[in-house]
C-alpha cells in the first residue's frame, strides 16, 4: 500500500515515515503543499494523510483540488485543529476523516484500516480467497490457518492482489505498492516475488494466474 503523507513538521514526518514503513506501507513525503501537488500530478496513492497548516498552498486546497478534480484518494487529516468546526468542515469538503494532533500511532494505523477498507468496499477486516485468507488489522496472511511468513515485498505484493481478488492488477500497480519514488522495483523482482508467493500458498486453494501483457490475478480456484 502506497501513502502520501503531508506535514510540514519534518521531524514529524520522519518518525511516521519510519513506522508506517515498519508496518509495511510504502511512504512518500511531501513538505508543502506545491510539493503534495507536484507528486499527485503523476503518482497514485492508496491514501493521503494530509496536514492542513502547510507552508505555501495549505491542506484545504490540496483537499478542494482532488475532489474538484474527482480524485476519490481516501484524505486523513492530521491537524492540530481540533475545534468541532474544522472537523465537520473538513469532513464536508471531502475528507473521510479526521485526527487532531497530537496522537497515538495505534490509533492512526487503526483509522488508516479502517479508511483502506471502506475505500474498497469492504467492511470485515477477514478477506479470504479459498483456504487463503488476510487480516487487515493484524496484517498476518494464514493458509488454512496456518499464519505464511513473507517478507515486506512479498506481503505488499500479495495484499495488492488480495485486495483486488479476482481481478486483473498490473506490474505497474505492484510494483508502485512496493516503492516510492527513492526507490524501484525490476519486472524480474516482482517475477521473482510472484514464484516465491506461488509456493508459499502452494497448499491452499488459491492460485495467482499470469495474464500476459496485463498482470496477474489472485483467484480462488475449486478442487474436485
Amino acid at each position: 500500500m502506497k501513502l502520501l503523507l503531508v506535514e510540514d513538521n519534518r521531524e514529524l514526518s520522519s518518525w511516521l515515515s519510519r513506522l508506517l514503513n515498519l508496518s509495511g506501507y510504502a511512504v512518500e513525503q511531501a513538505f508543502t503543499g506545491e510539493e503534495a501537488t507536484l507528486l499527485l500530478l503523476t503518482q497514485s496513492y492508496d491514501a493521503i494523510l494530509l496536514d492542513l497548516t502547510l507552508p505555501g498552498l495549505k491542506g484545504q486546497t490540496i483537499l478542494k483540488n482532488l475532489r474538484n478534480k474527482n480524485n476519490e484518494v481516501p484524505v486523513l487529516i492530521i491537524s492540530a485543529q481540533d475545534s468541532l468546526q474544522d472537523i465537520v468542515e473538513h469532513l464536508n469538503l471531502g475528507a473521510d476523516d479526521y485526527l487532531a494532533k497530537p496522537f497515538d500511532i495505534h490509533e492512526l494505523e487503526a483509522r488508516l484500516r479502517s479508511l483502506l477498507r471502506r475505500s474498497s468496499g469492504k467492511t470485515n477486516p477477514i478477506t479470504s480467497c479459498g483456504a487463503l485468507s488476510y487480516n487487515s488489522n493484524s496484517k498476518i496472511f494464514s493458509s488454512r490457518g496456518v499464519d505464511l511468513n513473507l517478507t515486506p515485498r512479498e506481503h505488499a505484493v500479495l495484499e495488492a492482489l488480495i485486495r483486488q481478488m479476482g481481478k486483473t492488477v498490473s506490474k505497474r500497480h505492484l510494483a508502485d505498492s512496493l516503492c516510492t519514488l527513492n526507490d524501484s522495483v525490476s519486472p524480474k523482482a516482482l517475477e521473482i516475488y510472484i514464484l516465491r508467493l506461488r509456493k508459499k500458498i502452494e497448499n491452499s486453494d488459491a492460485q495467482i494466474i499470469t495474464l500476459r501483457g496485463l498482470g496477474y490475478m489472485l483467484t480462488y480456484v475449486a478442487t474436485s
